[in-house]
């Protein structure tokens, strides 16, 4: 009879691999990917080096897969911060509030997109590009309805949310350099909410 592994056996191995996950994140924010090594993964999941080659062949493979991972989350969720509300107003102020919280709650994913990921490895170029893309899209797609609704004033919409996915990314990194991010991340929300309402020249 084939051997099939148990939920239990299933459910160890799922750990170990998120507890590599979770350490990678961690190890490339601090060390950077070209300073990081498989031990240092390892040594911070707790588990054998032989687990670590058990599901990626590669720090390589491990960082591009982590990228991915990491770049699906947060652009899921600023997607659905957007889609959750039906103003501009509003949309801006929940995507900002989101974004922060995801910076505060793990600012380690967000040091990877923003920074760890840029010119880490040569594999990771494209995937970076179609994230920046994706990106961009979030913002771009309620300035067009807002557009259409003649909510905001004429303007090339894909430059605007270009700016904008910039402003919101250095705002963020500032926040995360801070050395209160809690209490700077008060004003944040509606600073930025403001601010991306005077860009594109509001009325609503």
């Amino acid at each position: 009879m084939p051997y099939r592994s148990t939920e239990n056996t299933r459910s160890k191995k799922d750990a170990k691999r998120t507890a590599m996950m979770q350490a990678a994140v961690r190890v490339f924010a601090q060390k950077g990917y070209h300073s990081a090594t498989i031990r240092d993964v390892v040594g911070e999941a707790d588990v054998a080096i032989g687990t670590f080659y058990f599901y990626f062949p590669d720090k390589e493979t491990l960082f591009v897969h982590l990228y991915d991972e990491t770049a699906e989350f947060l652009l899921t969720a600023l997607q659905q911060a957007i889609g959750s509300r039906t103003t501009l107003h509003k949309q801006m102020s929940s995507v900002v509030q989101t974004y922060v919280n995801l910076a505060l709650y793990d600012p380690a994913i967000i040091n990877l997109l923003l920074v760890g990921g840029v010119g880490a490895v040569a594999s990771l170029h494209n995937k970076r590009a179609a994230f920046r893309e994706r990106l961009i899209n979030i913002y771009q797609r309620p300035l067009d309805d807002a557009l259409d609704k003649g909510m905001i004033a004429e303007q090339d919409t894909r430059r605007s949310a270009e700016a904008l996915a910039g402003a919101f990314d250095e705002v963020v990194l500032n926040l995360l350099a801070h050395p209160d991010p809690e209490m700077e991340s008060k004003t944040i929300v509606q600073d930025m909410t403001m601010f991306a309402l005077r860009a594109v020249a509001y009325n609503g």
